[in-house]
């Protein structure tokens, strides 16, 4: 069973470097590789953008909710 396991090493190997080395040198797929770095780093940044703008609407709903008139000597909704 040792020989087998070394055979398909060798071969995944040999098949690992043809595919890479195909791949680096393909116009086309370096294309593909820069446009999906691309649209990584947009959608990256819209998430960012969107996380800061949520953070923002929390934080002033946290001080519309603490505006609120107490009740009874509890915050608003029956906080103490």
């Amino acid at each position: 069973m040792a020989g087998g396991n070394f055979l398909h090493r060798v071969i995944s190997y040999v098949v690992n470097e043809v595919l890479v080395n195909s791949l680096a040198n393909s116009p086309a797929f370096q294309r593909f590789a820069v446009r999906t770095s691309k649209r990584m780093q947009d959608v990256s940044n819209i998430a960012a953008q969107k996380k800061q703008e949520l953070a923002e609407q929390v934080k002033e709903f946290s001080k519309t909710f603490e505006s609120l008139p107490k009740i009874n000597g509890l915050g608003a909704i029956g906080r103490a």
